[in-house]
């Protein structure tokens, strides 16, 4: 039955407050928005030009000839209007571009924002442009055409400081461009609301609610508190509800029912992730993204539900001292989760043409690949839309469905709150920290809860309050990046915490191809070449599968080699497909607290061995783009141009020397071949290509047979502690090598069962 609503009621995003942005200098926001006006510039003909400083002018025979080339490559047909007021368009002039600018950058670290206020403010004088740019002018004064030369140059610099500058500012303008520009949508047709939209059902969890005009805390009384309501904490709470224990799940996040879903691009990332949608890493080699709403990562993740590999599991039995997974009750669990989220694969997984692709080109290379389980139900769930948030509530995550089954079994739930510290005994007559054996005894959990608005929503004024917990359990699911830092402010100090962080680096590329395949439609993930995933021997390699394809997360990933450029790869949208290479690292990093705001830092850097290994999966993804016709093949890669095919479909044509032959010699094309090796020469003096992008953390609370290897036990438990565990994928002994959601569900089921026993089941 089709929804008698037009589209979802998405929540909003806070106005900015008053003085928001005073961290810069007015001159300094002037530098700043002329860059990023010279990587989306206003391009227009001469003739129309009327400021060179604020548009790029092309004569009117190219400028013509570009919008036409541009309509005929399209299978669209955008009208010659709309591709001439996209290309005129500037970001600058747009109030929701700019207040987004403010918005990301007012949530850097105040180091971050000095050290880019301290460039910008070099750049405003002859001096320091001159030491830069080698132009005495301030950059902010130059014509546009000399700005994006500028950025040209940046991005090929000998020097490290250069590049960074260029992708810094051509990121922001991306990214930012694409999820707010109103023309974009217009040409390439994309919505933000999926086809044929129809809500899911609202749950109803009864959020606990508190009197905020008392200034002492509430004190909530529970047989088990769990900090997170993400795939490890929604499996604890409905594991733990049906064996007849009091349960209270609390989050930071809040719950977004399926009629706000998905949510405008530029309002998923302020409600439904971490740190407004990107944590990057100190040195900037990694963009890590991770859920932070109700339901956690399994909210906005891509539905993959893989099963943990055998060799993973031999390896963390064995390497590890952990036999439990090698175990038949490992595989129970895991069964466990599958059967109640109605994991379905094979044919009853409709697959997307990019899929498709990834299919067909293993195929014919002979890579072994098959069809991505999927945890929507049974049903087809055709919504590319879901890193937005599931509108239909057909995937099975925490949200839609382990936590309405623990609510059922008398579950409460708090949102809005963050967890200050863990709460420990000191009534021990022994000690007046530790409990019996010498360990400290958690009971409990203190933190804030901030109230929704006046309007029930999140975006106008909240109130607070100090909430206390009473516990006899404390199960800590509140992920990777922060689990670890909860742990740390409670006065733990293993010095495992927070390190053995693994992140599963992802890079990408993209081909185009003849065909108008609207790729935003259809399951963002239906494919998995698994070919590469033993590359070294010892279990690390690669996977291969199709990938996320909104505008702001694929097209930002598409290389800035000019505006113009990058303006009509961003038209050719419809015609893109792209998949991923993620690599099994086998090096760390870790996550901390930063001494002095006590945000979340990421410290990790992929190593030379675990980017080989990356590579050679863009290798394999471009041999496939290649024999299943792709026109246009974009490794995503400074520095090496795509590959463009002679003849749509067909081998390139061929040079004297290969006309011996006839025959369709696929990969072994001539030309493809000598593109090939510009791949392998970025690979062997290159080989980093940073950033890499991260959606799978883990590790940071390692499971362990002895205390001296780990911060949890075999069953979950925190070492040198009572009553404290951790259930989630921070647990994980090394990295999982597949998208990590089914591995963390069947864990956190063990624990789980592990603690319902620990209480005593009450049915």
């Amino acid at each position: 039955m089709a929804s008698s609503v037009s589209g979802p009621t998405p929540p909003g995003l806070p106005p900015l407050p008053p003085g928001h942005g005073d961290y810069f200098t007015e001159t300094q926001w002037s530098v700043l928005m002329s860059l990023l006006d010279a990587t989306v510039p206003s391009i227009t003909a001469v003739s129309d030009r009327k400021d060179d400083k604020t548009q790029l002018g092309i004569t009117d025979a190219e400028f013509k000839e570009i919008v036409t080339k541009a309509q005929a490559s399209v299978v669209k047909k955008p009208a010659v209007e709309d591709i001439t007021a996209y290309l005129a368009e500037r970001p600058s002039n747009d109030p929701a571009f700019c207040r987004a600018v403010r918005r990301v950058l007012g949530n850097v670290p105040p180091s971050a924002q000095k050290r880019l206020g301290g460039v910008l403010s070099a750049l405003s004088t002859r001096p320091g442009s001159l030491l830069l740019t080698g132009y005495a002018t301030p950059i902010q004064d130059q014509p546009l055409h000399i700005r994006e030369s500028i950025l040209r140059s940046w991005s090929s610099s000998w020097f490290g400081t250069p590049r960074t500058l260029y992708k810094i500012f051509t990121a922001i303008a991306k990214v930012l461009w694409l999820q707010t520009s109103p023309l974009f949508r217009t040409v390439t047709g994309y919505p933000d609301v999926p086809i044929n939209w129809n809500p899911g059902p609202t749950e109803d969890f009864g959020f606990l609610q508190f009197d905020t005009s008392v200034s002492e805390p509430a004190t909530v009384d529970t047989d088990v508190v769990i900090i997170g309501s993400g795939c490890g904490g929604g499996v604890c709470a409905k594991v733990l509800a049906e064996a007849g224990h009091r349960v209270l799940v609390v989050d930071k996040g809040y719950y977004f029912n399926p009629a706000q879903l998905p949510m405008p691009m530029e309002q998923s990332g302020f409600h439904l992730f971490e740190n407004n949608g990107l944590v990057n890493s100190v040195d900037g080699s990694i963009n890590a993204v991770a859920g932070s709403c109700w339901g956690g990562g399994g909210s906005v993740n891509w539905s993959v539900s893989l099963q943990t590999p055998g060799y993973v599991r031999k390896e963390w039995s064995e390497q590890h001292g952990l036999p439990f997974f090698e175990s038949a009750e490992f595989q129970n669990c895991l069964d466990r989760v599958y059967e109640f989220m109605g994991v379905v694969s094979g044919d009853k997984v409709r697959t997307t043409y990019r899929g498709q692709k990834l299919l067909e080109g293993s195929r014919k290379l002979g890579y072994e690949a098959h069809v991505c389980p999927q945890n929507n139900g049974g049903k087809e769930h055709w919504c590319g839309h879901c890193p937005l948030g599931c509108g239909s509530a057909e995937k099975q995550g925490p949200a839609v469905s382990w936590l309405p089954a623990a609510a059922k079994k008398g579950a409460t739930f708090m949102e809005g709150f963050s967890v200050d510290k863990i709460l420990w005994d000191e009534s021990s007559s022994s000690s007046s920290w530790f409990g019996s054996g010498g360990k400290k005894k958690a009971v409990g959990v203190e933190g804030t809860w901030t109230a929704r608005d006046t309007n029930g929503g999140v975006i106008g004024e909240r109130k607070t309050r100090k909430v206390v917990i009473k516990a006899k359990k404390v199960i800590v699911s509140a992920g990777t990046l922060n689990s670890p830092l909860i742990l740390h402010r409670s006065g733990l100090n293993n010095h495992h915490i927070g390190r053995n962080l693994h992140v599963h680096p992802v890079k990408f590329i993209g081909a185009y191809y003849e065909d108008d395949v609207n790729p935003w439609e259809g399951g963002v993930i239906t494919t998995i070449c698994t070919a590469f995933e033993n590359l070294d021997g010892q279990g690390h390699g690669v996977k291969l599968e199709d990938t996320c394809m909104l505008p702001h997360s694929i097209l930002s990933q598409v290389p800035w080699r000019g505006a113009l450029s990058w303006k009509l790869s961003c038209l050719r949208y419809p015609q893109l497909s792209a998949w991923l290479s993620l690599s099994r690292d086998r090096d760390t990093g870790r996550v901390y607290a930063d001494p002095v705001t006590g945000k979340l830092c990421i410290e990790y850097t992929i190593s030379s061995f675990d980017a080989s290994l990356n590579f050679e999966g863009i290798i394999a993804l471009a041999k496939i783009a290649y024999v299943t016709g792709a026109s246009e093949i974009d490794p995503f890669l400074p520095g090496v141009e795509p590959f463009v095919r002679s003849s749509p479909g067909t081998p390139s044509t061929p040079t004297e020397e290969a006309k011996e032959e006839d025959y369709d010699k696929g990969v072994k094309d001539p030309l493809f071949e000598k593109w090939l090796s510009t791949l392998l020469h970025q690979r062997d003096n290159a080989p980093l290509c940073p950033p890499y992008v991260s959606a799978h953390q883990m590790g940071t609370c390692r499971m362990s047979s002895k205390p001296e290897n780990g911060v949890v036990d075999p069953k979950g438990k925190v070492w040198g502690t009572e009553g404290l565990y951790v259930a989630d994928a921070s647990v994980f002994p090394s990295a999982s090598g597949v998208n990590p959601m089914v591995t963390n569900m069947a864990i956190a089921d063990w624990i789980a069962n592990g603690v319902a026993r620990d209480l005593g089941k009450k049915i």
